[in-house]
């Protein structure tokens, strides 16, 4: 997909209409997130039942819109409370496939100035 490390990805705990394109959720983002939304973030929103994901992210000259809809099942969000909080792009990318990322840890990222 298109996440990269270097992404800042935002999640909204609360549930939004996904009948809200670009523009809707563009002033959620400003509302909601209290962040520009042409900002070097991806923004995440849900619906209320948990099947829906869209995820907003301005590029370059324009916006893209992401949107999955799960045919069954969930995605594994923490408990619904109003605001948002930052995830790391691997944790999306964890969510998006099903899983829970509240629960998973990845490995540190080792870094080294000299190789032996």
């Amino acid at each position: 997909m298109f996440l990269h490390h270097n992404l800042n990805v935002l999640l909204s705990r609360t549930p939004v209409d996904m009948r809200k394109s670009i523009d809707g959720l563009s002033i959620l983002v400003a509302d909601l997130f209290q962040k520009n939304p042409i900002s070097d973030y991806l923004f995440v929103f849900r619906n209320r039942y948990g099947d829906k994901i869209k995820i907003l992210y301005w590029n370059c000259n324009g916006y893209c819109l992401f949107y999955k809809r799960l045919e069954r099942g969930r995605f594994k969000f923490p408990s619904c409370h109003d605001g948002c909080f930052e995830i790391t792009t691997q944790q999306l990318n964890w969510l998006l496939d099903g899983l829970d990322f509240m629960t998973l840890k990845g490995h540190s990222a080792l870094h080294y100035e000299k190789h032996y």
